[in-house]
């Protein structure tokens, strides 16, 4: 008993020190995670990423409240996976729903101190402002002066931040002038001529010469003039003065406009709420072909994995046989369209339906004396859209049913046949429902694929034929990605990210209600289980 009782408090003492030795490295470790984190969140603040800072502070949050609680021990070994779950998965979801909320787009890329910070760059020639052609000089160390001449004949010296000064041979280091009255030489600067001057151009036109009310810029390569800042910012009374004019101009919804209505070009970024959402379901141009779209675009999303999957597992049946000769010949070449990337084959297929010169509408020719009108007709060019996807999904449900069919025991066939179960009522009851046990989260996976499947659309025919009297670029076989593609980034309007983040958040959300309502109904989670 004597004996047992110091090694067990030896136990508990080296258990102990290497508790405190856990919660050491727990700590240090932490510090350094939370000082990277620090500066990581400033850094994107500074840089207009409030999103980014929120999402890995909370992320870091977790992490803290993970490593120091050890009731959360098991959760440690995957907060690494849980932590990029969160950022690549969660935060673009969030970032998303941040620019549906703002009027990010073309005009609108900026914000509002760097859009006022380039109106400010504007310059405008007041009336009754000099004028002049220029002659450039430039030093050894990159550093220009002009030579300007007046129309009045009077020729001054322009130095960066010095006053402009008229001068005379001798004076400020000029040399002797030439016959059009320029210096041939400065001292310690070198002439430009007229093939050297564009060089030196794009640095000219960022420089300023003279000071105070008279500053002189270069416009282009043939003058110069005293220009004037156009656009000047009040801070106190948030306006934009076009010094030109007088006018004033306030910000509204990201564009400074003024009291009667005109809009300077460009804009920035600013929180419009819910007016991309209302826009797309509210707008009459938008919502009319809507409707259609939508329906389309399940039926759309239904035909192709329906049709896919019952012509993979045609197949899969016909070839289930392993004493069939040739039958691995076969499956390759059956293959074929699953190892062709599918850019590839929706351009040849395009080529192949092409009413003009595709193969396929010749041979229809050729035999029945007609062709269909694969692109301009509605129904032909659904048609065209749905032959197209099952040529390139039929290989993927081929090879998951034939994996799932040799899962699949012998010995219920068996009894099935001595029940006097026909091959008809053996497919219905037995094979059916255990492929749809083993498929079923793949259905909906490809169900969920072929409902944003912009490739096949866009490549084929571009959601064409266009309906009539639509006041959008709206086509028949347009499904939601791509009618949002044509509103958001192809009508001509420029880009509009926010509002392609907002349609892009109305498809998540119909997508993952979709999704929940197959599982739920389908109860096919619940089969797995069962069977497992």
């Amino acid at each position: 008993m004597g004996t047992a009782q110091p090694a067990l408090n030896q136990e508990r003492g080296d258990t102990g020190s290497t508790s405190v030795a856990g919660l050491v490295v727990r700590l240090v470790l932490l510090a350094l995670i939370d000082g990277f984190t620090i500066w990581f969140i400033f850094q994107q603040l500074d840089n207009e990423a409030p999103v980014l800072a929120i999402a890995v502070g909370l992320i870091t949050l977790f992490a803290n409240v993970v490593i120091l609680r050890n009731q959360l021990f098991p959760i440690r070994w995957m907060l690494l996976g849980l932590a990029l779950m969160a950022m690549f998965s969660v935060y673009p979801i969030l970032f998303t729903a941040n620019i549906s909320l703002t009027n990010f787009g073309s005009g609108h890329l900026q914000t509002k101190e760097q859009a006022i910070e380039q109106y400010e760059k504007v310059k405008y020639l007041p009336e009754g402002a000099g004028a002049y052609q220029f002659t450039a000089f430039v030093s050894d160390d990159g550093q220009y002066v002009l030579w300007l001449q007046g129309e009045d004949g009077e020729a001054i010296l322009a130095k960066p931040g010095e006053a402009l000064v008229a001068v005379q041979p001798g004076e400020e280091g000029v040399g002797e002038l030439d016959a059009d009255g320029i210096p041939t030489n400065i001292e310690l600067y070198e002439r430009l001529n007229n093939i050297t001057i564009f060089r030196h151009l794009p640095a000219l036109q960022e420089a300023t010469f003279g000071e105070g009310d008279r500053i002189v810029r270069i416009p282009n390569a043939d003058s110069a003039a005293e220009l004037a800042q156009k656009y000047v910012y009040d801070s106190e009374m948030d306006t934009l003065t076009d010094q030109a004019t007088g006018i004033s101009y306030r910000p509204v919804d990201g564009i400074f406009t003024s009291d009667t209505g005109e809009e300077l070009p460009g804009g920035y970024q600013v929180y419009i709420g819910l007016e991309n959402f209302t826009q797309f379901f509210a707008s009459p141009a938008i919502s009319k072909p809507l409707i259609l779209i939508i329906i389309w675009n399940f039926a759309f999303a239904f035909l192709s994995v329906g049709l896919s999957f019952a012509l993979g597992l045609a197949v899969a049946l016909l070839f289930n046989d392993h004493e069939m000769k040739g039958r691995k010949l076969i499956l390759t070449l059956l293959l074929i369209p699953y190892t062709i990337p599918s850019l590839i084959s929706i351009l040849v297929w395009r080529g192949l339906l092409d009413p003009e010169l595709g193969i396929v509408n010749k041979i229809l020719e050729s035999i029945f004396h007609w062709s269909p009108a694969w692109f301009t007709d509605l129904w032909w060019a659904k048609a065209a859209v749905l032959l197209v996807n099952l040529w390139l999904g039929y290989p993927y449900f081929m090879l998951v049913c034939s994996g799932a069919l040799q899962a699949i025991p012998k010995d219920i066939y068996g009894a099935a046949e001595v029940d006097g179960a026909g091959l008809w009522q053996q497919f219905r009851l037995i094979t059916l429902p255990l492929l749809l046990v083993a498929t079923g989260p793949l259905l909906v996976a490809s169900f969920i694929f072929n409902f944003n499947n912009f490739n096949v659309i866009y490549l084929l025919n571009s959601g064409r034929p266009v309906m009539a009297n639509a006041a959008t670029d709206a086509g028949h076989t347009d499904i939601l990605i791509s009618y949002v593609y044509k509103l958001a980034f192809a009508g001509g309007r420029g880009s509009q990210y926010g509002f392609a983040a907002a349609i892009t958040l109305v498809i998540f959300a119909v997508v993952a209600v979709m999704t929940l309502l197959q599982f739920r109904y389908t109860k096919m989670w619940e089969e797995v289980g069962e069977n497992v």
